[in-house]
């Protein structure tokens, strides 16, 4: 038993190895809480600014808070790296993130979960986003249950995540 947890150790630290060491651009999946102080913001902003300028193509969803400052960092950037998945049709998303969503270039809508709540939908929707990237980048709560289940299916799937709290 202790050699099976072994191996699966070593098979993930082998992948975490390869993936920082990557060199070329990756797909980064940049997910958090929509509950997120400006400074934090303004934070998140410059990191998926900088991720932007190195190469990498950034893929987040389109709520409030640090999935708005992913998208402004990104656009800032480069328009073309930047995907946005929302979990329901843009008709369902608040009127202030409306208007950012509009400008960008690669948006996914997806209106068949629009019957669902929004964490339902929001589940389903971190899951595409999760199987599209190679790396996840999450700022949540301790007790951000959706954000939480979403880093470990990533983890589950072998993806590198790294994972922020607010609290």
């Amino acid at each position: 038993m202790s050699q099976s947890i072994d191996l699966i150790n070593l098979d993930t630290l082998a992948q975490e190895l390869a993936t920082i060491q990557q060199t070329g651009s990756k797909r980064i999946a940049l997910l958090g809480s929509r509950h997120v102080p400006i400074t934090h913001q303004t934070l998140i902003e410059m990191m998926t600014y900088a991720l932007v300028l190195s190469g990498n193509r950034v893929i987040t969803s389109g709520a409030t808070g640090t999935n708005s400052a992913a998208i402004k960092g990104a656009m800032r950037a480069d328009p073309n790296l930047l995907t946005v998945i929302l979990p329901q049709s843009l008709d369902r998303q608040p009127n202030e993130s409306r208007q950012q969503l509009e400008q960008v270039m690669h948006l996914v809508e997806n209106p068949s979960n629009d019957n669902l709540s929004l964490a339902e939908a929001s589940y389903i929707c971190n899951k595409e986003i999760i199987s599209r990237c190679q790396q996840l980048i999450c700022f949540a709560f301790h007790d951000s249950r959706t954000l939480l289940q979403t880093c470990k299916d990533a983890e589950e799937q072998r993806k590198v995540v790294t994972l922020f709290y607010f609290d």
